[in-house]
């Protein structure tokens, strides 16, 4: 693919400008903080919350209702919250792998929505493509008020709708949030995201923490007006952000589970711990204060690991997901270990209280899983993506070699059961996410991938002026489906490409 000259210009200036910052060798992040003018608590004196699991209606089957609720996220005051079942975040689904799923979703908000599972091997039809919109009852929408793009392609439904999730896939730590085009980002900041757990045979076989000593940590940033709601820098004249926060909305109010900076209290024993970064922009570099924990990374976006690696520190770019056992068996009763940020000085996430001493039947097996690297078949199709600042119609924007976001006219076609390679090309900071079909990472800068690439991915954290390639495989649906930035106010901002699978 050849680059214009204005491309290649822009490319290496963004080169030479970030190295100059230092940017370009580290984790950074992408974004301007947004301060609360609420009065905020005092880290680790609110308790962990753990969300529901979601029970079915009927085996596979499972109702669930889009709705506002009033929730205490800051103590002492309210936030209005835009929720799956009313809840911060939503329930968690607990499936087993091969076990068809069917989620009635009730829309009884004021906004249009779109759901994606996130990591889902999903048919298209339930994947959330982004004008398949879910319309509250008695709403009427003409797609007033979005970007200067073609709003043909989409298929409204007014009311509830019907996703179908096959969970043909291995055991996996998966997320949904709403996708509507031009507004994923405030909705999901306000709201509108939950897990999914995909489990199977082979990770039940395995003598891993279970049960009380399983905990999901679902991290995100928010900042909150006086009076509690959530503050966000919408455009004033349409959808996207404000200007001044084109780059990412960046907030200082670190929440986990929907709690800022809490406290939870374990036993001297070994937890597993799946993260996933639901924030909007931020980056994390998790740490802990004193040692000896490290994280034992088992697995990542799409499934447990070939073995078990150690980090003494976790870089997770948002939509990642690291699975990891910490042990906390060298701490005594009393002692207290802080998870901080380091690409934030150190700033506190959460906080874990030793309580007790406890039997312990875990353990960490040498081999995890199956998985293992595949080599890239010679003479496959080479496709490059390239994510650059660019002109959105109107407006300022981001784009996908040099396009805005058409849901009409796709960038590919790729048939199904085939390898390809594809190369991520970046200016800045940018989470690649590619819907359907996971992808294991061949290459950093033409070196080898770096220490959190392992196993299969969903999204990859693509530093400055960067080249990864990933070797992918769509399988079994055929139909349209999405690459994109997930640092959400990119994506709003026109930061998507459609491809077929055919």
């Amino acid at each position: 693919m050849k680059l214009s000259r204005r491309t290649l210009l822009a490319a290496t200036g963004a080169a030479v400008t970030l190295s100059g910052c230092g940017l370009d060798a580290s984790p950074a992040q992408s974004g301007e903080l947004l301060r609360s003018k609420a009065k905020l608590p005092q880290p680790f004196t609110v308790p962990l919350p753990i969300p529901p699991v979601k029970k079915p209606t009927s085996p596979g089957r499972y109702r669930v209702v889009q709705r506002k609720a009033s929730l205490e996220i800051l103590p002492g005051l309210k936030t209005e919250v835009l929720g799956y079942d009313g809840l911060f975040p939503g329930p968690t689904f607990d499936v087993r792998s091969g076990q068809t799923t069917v989620v009635e979703q009730v829309n009884e908000l004021d906004v249009p929505t779109a759901l994606h599972l996130h990591g889902g091997h999903t048919p298209a039809a339930s994947d959330g493509w982004p004008l398949d919109l879910l319309m509250p009852a008695g709403m009427q929408h003409d797609h007033s008020g979005h970007h200067d793009m073609n709003m043909q392609g989409g298929v409204m439904t007014t009311g509830s709708r019907t996703y179908t999730y096959p969970n043909t896939q291995r055991a996996a730590t998966l997320w949904y949030h709403d996708h509507r085009m031009d507004y994923t980002a405030p909705q999901v900041y306000r709201g509108l995201f939950g897990l999914h757990l995909i489990r199977d045979e082979e990770e039940d076989r395995l003598p891993l923490p279970h049960g009380d000593r399983e905990i999901p940590l679902v991290i995100a940033d928010r900042a909150f007006a006086e009076d509690g709601s959530f503050l966000y820098p919408a455009a004033k004249d349409g959808p996207g952000v404000e200007s001044a926060y084109m780059e990412g909305v960046v907030a200082d109010v670190t929440l986990v589970n929907g709690a800022p900076w809490p406290v939870h209290e374990v036993d001297a024993v070994r937890y597993r711990l799946r993260i996933l970064n639901a924030a909007n922009a931020r980056r994390y570099e998790l740490a802990f204060d004193r040692g000896p924990a490290t994280f034992v990374q088992i697995g990542s976006d799409g499934g447990l690991l070939g073995a078990p690696v150690e980090h003494e520190t976790l870089v997770i770019a948002p939509a990642e997901r690291f699975d990891v056992i910490v042990d906390f068996s060298p701490y005594k009763p009393g002692d207290e270990v802080t998870v901080v940020n380091r690409l934030d000085n150190n700033a506190p996430v959460l906080r874990f209280k030793v309580t007790r001493q406890a039997s312990d039947d875990s353990s960490i097996p040498a081999k995890l899983s199956t998985y293992q690297a595949i080599e890239a078949p010679t003479g496959v199709v080479k496709r490059q993506w390239r994510f650059r600042r660019g002109n959105a119609g109107s407006h300022q924007g981001w784009t996908i070699n040099g396009m805005v976001f058409d849901p009409v006219n796709t960038q590919a076609q790729v048939k199904l059961g085939q390898y390809e390679i594809w190369s991520f090309v970046t200016d800045v900071h940018h989470p690649v996410h590619v819907h359907l079909a996971p992808f294991q990472v061949l290459s950093r800068r033409g070196r080898q991938p770096g220490p959190y690439d392992g196993g299969w991915k969903d999204t990859v954290d693509v530093k400055p002026a960067e080249i990864v390639e990933v070797l992918v495989k769509f399988t079994a649906h055929k139909g349209k489906y999405l690459i994109h930035c997930h640092n959400l106010e990119h994506e709003d901002m026109a930061m998507m490409a459609a491809f077929e699978t055919i």
